[in-house]
């Protein structure tokens, strides 16, 4: 079956805007059951100039019509924010915040900072027990397109714990768990380059969707097998497919590919600038060197002509006062 290739941000962005795609994804990945989203995308807009198959359909359309495709050929870069209801083993429950982010490059990790922080000061992300406010705990997920230098794993997850610093010991710490919570979250790493043909669990299975070993000629689309997704996932497959069918998609796909690619020309262009202004100031410190050394040279030389200066005056007294004897 073929379907879009998630690792684009607009596709990733329309399969998770089905609610039931977003807590089965979600739900796989925390391992907890998510019975209620509250799903808000935050976006940031760009101008892109339209792709060629948008200009073709602007074309074909009436005025109004194409003023709506301009808008639609707006490129977007999306970070996913959600209130979960999360059901635990003991029937009871809990609201969570769910920050879920994309990235190609490396040079997202600030972003990600960012963003956490205002989770932290975002005084929504609070609920009240009794007559006490109390912080809602944080969860990350984050969809690198990159490895972290962890091999071998496609999802990592990071987790506190509470240690004795004397006895070195993991001190169970039940009654201090919302301070805890509050001041400490929890993240989920996946690793898109190390899911390469890796299904050793149903999480895996589900997020080889990811896995751009299955990538067709046109990289925007995938080919996968549904009959190897766990049923209750298929739904994910066959939403991914609509979006292979959806033109808007394909459209914005070609976009985003343009964006990024100016995107990496232009941090290719600052590593070489980087590097050159690195080059230039070795070059800089070694001239420096140099010349300080021929400075050390001449102040020595300088010293040795004084020195010779001297022993000749005294010679010459020397002389003058043997002419004076003789």
């Amino acid at each position: 079956m073929h379907i879009a290739n998630p690792i684009y941000d607009v596709v990733f962005k329309f399969m998770m805007e089905d609610e039931k795609v977003a807590k089965l994804f979600l739900s796989a990945i925390i391992k907890e059951k998510v019975v209620e989203l509250d799903f808000a995308a935050q976006e940031r807009i760009i101008r892109h100039p339209k792709s060629k198959k948008g200009e073709k359909k602007a074309k074909e359309e009436n005025e109004e019509d194409s003023e709506e495709q301009k808008e639609e050929l707006f490129f977007t870069v999306c970070r996913f924010d959600f209130s979960a209801k999360i059901e635990l083993a003991d029937g009871s429950f809990k609201t969570i915040v769910i920050e879920l982010q994309k990235a190609k490059l490396t040079s997202d990790i600030m972003r990600f900072r960012r963003y956490l922080g205002l989770h932290y000061q975002n005084p929504q992300n609070t609920y009240k027990s009794g007559d006490e406010e109390k912080a809602r705990q944080i969860y990350c997920i984050f969809i690198l397109g990159h490895d972290i230098c962890v091999k071998g794993a496609p999802v990592l997850k990071v987790y506190y714990s509470v240690e004795d610093t004397y006895t070195e010991e993991v001190v169970e710490v039940e009654e201090y768990t919302d301070f805890i919570k509050s001041l400490h979250h929890l993240s989920w790493i996946i690793q898109v380059k190390q899911l390469k043909q890796r299904r050793r669990n149903v999480l895996e299975k589900l997020l080889s969707i990811f896995d751009q070993d299955n990538i067709t000629k046109d990289h925007h689309i995938l080919n996968v097998n549904e009959d190897e997704f766990p049923e209750e996932y298929r739904f994910i497959i066959r939403r991914l497919r609509m979006a292979s069918e959806s033109e808007d998609v394909q459209i914005q796909m070609e976009m985003e590919d343009d964006f990024m690619k100016e995107l990496q020309d232009k941090e290719r262009l600052l590593s070489e600038a980087k590097e050159k202004a690195e080059l230039r100031e070795q070059e800089n410190e070694e001239l420096k060197k140099e010349v300080e050394e021929k400075d050390k040279f001449l102040q020595e030389q300088a010293k040795f002509l004084q020195e010779q200066a001297k022993e000749i005056e005294e010679l010459k007294k020397e002389l003058a006062a043997m002419r004076k004897q003789n």
